[in-house]
């Protein structure tokens, strides 16, 4: 078993995480700001607006996201790292566009009155004004999504062959025979894992935690 453990093979499953995180922190940020505008024209008072967000949004949730990984790759026929990302991001931004609209709720209605009568327009109202107070509401949310992400990483191996860390897991198995040392490789891989969304929800949970406190002050 210890010529499993070594540091080759080691560097090896942690260059794969280092995979599965670039590609997941690329596709949140992406997610943001496309989320972001779907939410605000899902609000918007225009009614093609509003329905073209909310059938985007309702495509997105009531679809299996291996389904727009094989489509991005296969149809689009992309890279497979630019049909990881875009995948993605198209169905991630569904999910941040509701927590967006969550946070954009929790802020006063006095405040889109207080920045028009500044003489604000729109765009000038949501970025100076709105979404820096919503954003508070938003980062666990944001982080809990982040975790997800990073857990569906683990289907790009079999969809598209992205060498992430359950990619990089299965081609170290290749490797070795026995049946103790793939369930070894299998234990690092949700160590690995298990360390990263753990962490994230820790994170999570001391965000909330200070918010609670600041609003009992």
């Amino acid at each position: 078993m210890a010529e499993l453990f070594t540091w080759v093979n080691m560097r090896f499953l942690l260059q794969g995480l280092g995979m599965t995180l670039a590609i997941s922190a690329v596709s949140i940020l992406c997610s943001i700001a496309l989320g972001t505008v779907i939410s605000v024209l899902r609000t918007s008072k225009n009614r093609a607006l509003s329905g073209v967000a909310t059938v985007y949004i309702e495509v997105f949730k009531n679809t299996p996201l291996l389904l727009w990984i094989m489509f991005t790759f296969f149809v689009a026929q992309l890279p497979p790292l630019g049909a990881a990302v875009l995948a993605f991001t198209l169905f991630t931004s569904a999910s941040v566009a509701e927590i967006v609209r969550g946070g954009l709720a929790g802020v006063p209605f006095g405040q889109y009155e207080a920045a028009r009568s500044q003489g604000f327009n729109v765009a000038q109202t949501y970025v100076l004004i709105i979404l820096p107070q919503a954003l508070r509401n938003m980062i666990p949310a944001l982080l809990s999504q982040f975790v997800t992400t990073v857990k569906d990483t683990s289907f790009l191996w079999g969809a598209m062959a992205v060498q992430e860390l359950m990619g990089r897991g299965m081609i170290l198995m290749n490797s070795y025979n026995s049946t103790e040392q793939i369930f070894a490789i299998f234990g690092v891989m949700a160590v690995l894992y298990f360390a990263v969304c753990f962490a994230l929800s820790q994170a999570v949970r001391a965000y909330q935690r200070r918010l609670k406190e600041a609003r009992t002050r």
